[in-house]
């Protein structure tokens, strides 16, 4: 536009023989020469301080040019755009006022006269720049915010994408553990304790040395295939058990609670801890979980006390806080009527101490706070003297098997 202008003037002014035709033509290549200058120069891109100095330099010689002939008016209405792009808008308005000023001033002295025309010609190409660019900006702006949404909803996808990965990574490897100790580690500790048995039930004779040898080599291979089954279900247990024990990650669980929740907690062990299984230490650690998640979601509490107890025949643990407290016996069952979505938690919690043999209770009043309290058994020791096994191992049981094998 500005080439064109510019062109426009300079033919005018030869087309019309014009005594200051050449003065014309040489303002117009200076004034040509110097604006695409410009967008060659980074700083007048970066700075607004060269910005406003190449502005300065082009509005100088656009001025000899409107001194020389009235058509260099027409120059005003590109030179608005460019001052409202370059300049902050505190700047920019005021710069195209001077410009409005100058072209109806510069066209009023070609005339000798000051007609309504000559006022709001430029007066309105100004308005119309000043609306132009404001407008442009203000979609530019919204079209920024919604770039801005539309990444973090594609970065919230993908955390929760990856969310459920890692849960779903989580829920595959207990369920391996659980599958892993229900069928391969029973059916082992069945064996090697089903094998024991007929070792010492066998007569000592010499023609059966050779086939005790090979019932001890069995019941040694069971052994060792136990022993590796059950570091299966250790290293498939959650990642809060793999760095420790189960005090140590509940103290864990209750410092993360209180960091990112808010709920003071305190967590005590009584008791000298003992070595369980990893079902049982992966049930009372989510069983914690769930019951801190309640107090924070739905009791608003602001302290609890979570404590584990080792006594002599069971574990317990009991999760205590001071929140707003409900009437346990009006909690629907899970995803019933009105309160579908609720209640999940709490059966979640039975059914997790009851697969255990275990019992969960819930004492809770309205404003008086929640206990939840789960007490599990010890399982019973595997034979041998090694110590407590992952569940309580069982065998068939054969009526006319020695009192041994009956025992496993």
């Amino acid at each position: 536009m500005v080439a064109a202008l510019l062109a426009l003037a300079a033919v005018r002014a030869v087309a019309d023989h014009s005594a200051n035709a050449p003065a014309v033509v040489g303002a117009a290549v200076l004034l040509l020469a110097v604006y695409a200058v410009g967008p060659t120069l980074p700083p007048v891109r970066t700075s607004t301080a060269a910005a406003a100095l190449w502005l300065a330099a082009v509005m100088a010689v656009w001025a000899v040019l409107l001194a020389l002939t009235p058509l260099g008016v027409w120059l005003a209405f590109p030179l608005f755009f460019v001052q409202l792009h370059l300049l902050p808008l505190r700047w920019a308005l005021p710069a195209v006022l001077v410009t409005t000023l100058v072209a109806v001033g510069g066209f009023g002295w070609h005339t000798r006269t000051l007609t309504v025309g000559t006022v709001v010609g430029p007066a309105l190409g100004a308005a119309v720049a000043v609306a132009v660019v404001l407008g442009y900006q203000a979609l530019y702006r919204e079209s920024e915010q919604r770039r801005r949404l539309i990444e973090e909803l594609t970065a919230a996808r993908s955390d929760l994408a990856a969310a459920e990965h890692a849960a779903g990574v989580l829920a595959e490897r207990e369920r391996l553990a659980r599958e892993i100790h229900d069928t391969l580690a029973q059916g082992l500790s069945s064996i090697q304790l089903l094998l024991r048995a007929a070792e010492r039930a066998a007569p000592r004779r010499p023609d059966t040395a050779a086939a005790l040898g090979h019932v001890q080599q069995a019941r040694q291979a069971a052994v060792d295939n136990l022993a590796e089954a059950r570091r299966f279900v250790r290293a498939l247990s959650p990642p809060d058990l793999e760095a420790g024990s189960l005090p140590a990650a509940l103290e864990r669980l209750c410092a993360t609670t209180a960091r990112s929740a808010g709920l003071a907690v305190h967590c005590q062990v009584s008791g000298a801890p003992v070595e369980l299984p990893t079902p049982h230490e992966v049930a009372l650690l989510r069983i914690a979980q769930s019951a801190l998640a309640n107090a924070v979601q739905h009791a608003r509490a602001g302290r609890a006390e979570l404590t584990l107890s080792y006594m002599d025949t069971e574990v317990a643990l009991d999760v205590v806080d001071d929140g707003a407290g409900f009437a346990p016996d009006d909690v629907p069952a899970p995803g019933s009527g009105a309160a579908a979505g609720t209640g999940f938690g709490l059966a979640a919690m039975r059914a997790r101490a009851r697969a255990l043999h275990g019992t969960l209770a819930v004492e809770s009043a309205p404003g008086e706070g929640t206990a939840v309290a789960v007490t599990l058994p010890y399982p019973e020791p595997a034979a041998d003297g090694e110590g407590p096994s992952h569940a309580p191992d069982s065998a068939p049981h054969n009526p006319d098997s020695p009192p041994e094998q009956a025992t496993a």
